[in-house]
């Protein structure tokens, strides 16, 4: 199944948090944060025919975004969330 965002949606796959701290302890899952982090694997269309939004992101971008932004959602085993363009805070260049 395919994921089509509408209007200025982005769907965004978060990247794995740290399994081990610095020091080299290894982190069970639920003491990990949740990753403020993702790629970027889609962007609406909204976005695309505008020239100014259009140059702000594109697809395969890492950003971070707001913690608690966006709706998670799971496709083919895969997890997802579908953010609105203005909860991304960061493009990680």
């Amino acid at each position: 199944m395919n994921l089509r965002p509408l209007g200025d949606r982005i769907i965004i796959k978060k990247v794995e948090a740290e399994e081990k701290t610095k020091s080299g302890i290894v982190l069970p899952s639920t003491a990990k944060e949740q990753p403020l982090m993702a790629e970027i694997v889609a962007i609406g269309d909204e976005i695309l025919n505008d020239e100014k939004k259009k140059e702000q992101v594109k697809v395969g971008d890492k950003v971070i975004f707001s913690k608690y932004a966006g709706t998670e959602v799971k496709v083919d085993g895969v997890e997802l969330t579908i953010l609105k363009l203005v909860d991304i805070l960061a493009v990680v260049e």
